[in-house]
């Protein structure tokens, strides 16, 4: 216990003011954080208790009522009555009239059977579409990667096919690398990207380059899977259910009524991958109407959003967004006894949620408002597609123009303790700034080479489809990803709190600095 007078404290703490400037944080914020109450916070949100905190279920709820009531006690306020930003979910059933039929060149036409021929996606639309059909290759739209399957090709109002996977996706030097976690190689990426090149519908079919089965899945609606349980249904975000097309996947017998045989299809692949150069195309004479139909039923849940308000009058009405996801994956049902069901996720993401609770302390406890108003946000439904911070760009609380940038957290408790992922660097020269600045307290070893995958894998993807400036803070993959073997008692506790060190501090000088980020498109910018 220090046995200095408290005059001493508080002119020592007026000099570090004076002395420093608004970039440099109080030493009462770096004080508060601290690794054992980290590691409370953690095994409360990762404990069997949790069930794994599926969106949505009761135990996610409890999570948020947790973190709701820590932003209480920091004096964080709600933005409106209460924390919660409560938004809709569907949950979906497959209907009886799902129809897919394919007119060839020449007038050839064929109806397909469902379940053997064609079989819609979890992400399918409740309508019908027709259109002339479009080759769109992997239907990847990377132009930050220099690889664009749509830059010669207009896909609206047309039904795209489209290849699964990635270019290259078995050689480790492209971007596309199976084995990396690249979002453009997902199904849902696809189709996202479909919808936003105004495309009407789309048929995905398995590569057949690197695949010998290319039996149409799609997803495994129970109704016609009688071995599925009934509630194995997907679940999707109300917001968007307008924006959805119909999304089905076909196999052989498509690829050889398009394209003449497997053989032809399997060289217009290859002829891609080796020249990692997109061959999309009209193909002549080819129409597609698909039908599929769902029924909805609602389900909620919420974000939690608390904020402190700026103290300097012109820039308090811009903010900068915290955030993190609270959500995993659940449990796994019918698990014999004795044996563990539950996947915690204590890394993804209770260590970013937890995260962004300490930013938060290290706020609170400034002794000051920044001059930017600085907004703090666990999301639910991130595993499930990016739903809470999709839902939160499409009604944002504080208006998304005035969003200079958002820091997001997410899986920052494994790996070595002085190595960090960070992506976005490109995304704003000035916030970049600051990140380096900042971590010349800190001193990580910053790799920022996956600034190409701005567009997807968390909560960050969304802003950045806004044209707001992110940083994301990432630890890295390992083994217990997405398993029950992500547990607390793996967590590297001080690196969470050297991690959330340092997007504070990034945070702070991003806060407080009279210059705004400015954002950089990366997809319209020269990335050779």
């Amino acid at each position: 216990m220090s046995t200095r007078p408290a005059s001493f404290l508080a002119c020592l703490c007026i000099f570090g003011f004076l002395n420093f400037g608004s970039d440099a944080p109080p030493q009462s914020s770096l004080q508060a954080i601290d690794p054992l109450e980290i590691e409370q916070h953690l095994r409360f949100l990762a404990a069997d208790s949790m069930l794994g905190r599926n969106t949505p279920s009761p135990e996610l709820e409890e999570a948020a009522e947790y973190i709701a009531r820590y932003f209480s006690s920091l004096g964080i306020k709600p933005v409106r009555d209460n924390y919660l930003q409560t938004f809709a979910l569907n949950q979906i059933f497959l209907g009886d009239s799902n129809a897919c039929q394919i007119i060839a060149a020449g007038g050839l036409k064929r109806d397909y059977a469902i379940k053997k021929e064609f079989m819609p996606y979890e992400m399918t639309a409740n309508k019908t579409a027709a259109g002339e059909i479009v080759f769109a290759g992997y239907g990847i739209s990377a132009p930050e990667l220099n690889y664009d399957d749509y830059k010669d090709i207009d896909a609206r109002g047309k039904i795209v096919f489209v290849l699964k996977r990635g270019p290259r996706q078995k050689d480790t030097a492209s971007p596309f690398f199976a084995q990396k976690d690249v979002s453009f190689n997902r199904v849902d990426e696809k189709i996202k990207t479909a919808i936003e090149k105004g495309a009407a519908g789309i048929l995905l079919v398995t590569d057949p380059l690197h695949n010998r089965m290319l039996t149409p899945r799609g997803f495994p609606w129970p109704n016609l899977y009688k071995g599925f349980p009934p509630e194995a249904v997907p679940v999707t975000l109300a917001k968007t259910e307008m924006d959805k097309i119909p999304a089905v996947q076909v196999g052989e017998e498509a690829i050889e009524q398009l394209f003449g045989s497997v053989a032809a299809l399997k060289k217009l692949q290859h002829d891609i991958d080796s020249t990692m150069t997109p061959r999309s195309f009209k193909i002549d004479g080819a129409y597609a109407t698909l039908q599929t139909q769902t029924r909805q039923k609602v389900m909620y849940t919420s974000n939690v959003i608390g904020w402190i308000e700026g103290a300097d009058a012109k820039l308090k009405e811009e903010v900068v967004v915290i955030g993190g996801h609270y959500d995993h994956v659940g449990y796994r049902k019918n698990t014999p006894a004795g044996q563990d069901s539950v996947f915690n996720g204590a890394d993804d993401n209770a260590s970013g949620t937890v995260g962004m609770m300490t930013v938060a302390k290290a706020f609170a406890t400034a002794g000051k408002a920044p001059k930017r108003s600085v907004v703090f946000i666990a999301f639910a439904g991130e595993e499930k597609g990016l739903f809470g911070s999709t839902h939160y760009v499409a009604d944002p609380l504080f208006p998304l123009e005035k969003t200079v940038a958002m820091l997001n957290l997410d899986m920052i408790g494994r790996n070595h303790i002085d190595s960090l992922s960070i992506t976005g660097t490109r995304s704003s020269k000035e916030l970049a700034q600051h990140l380096f600045k900042a971590n010349k307290d800190v001193g990580f070893k910053l790799d920022t080479s996956n600034d190409k995958y701005l567009r997807g894998g968390s909560d960050h993807a969304p802003f950045v489809r806004k044209d707001i400036p992110v940083l994301f803070y990432f630890a890295g993959d390992h083994e217990d990803y997405h398993k029950i073997s992500d547990e607390a008692a793996k967590i590297n506790y001080p690196k969470v709190a050297r991690t959330s060190e340092l997007c504070f501090r990034t945070a702070w000088r991003a806060a407080n600095n009279s210059k705004r980020p400015i954002f950089i498109d990366v997809t319209k910018s020269n990335t050779k």
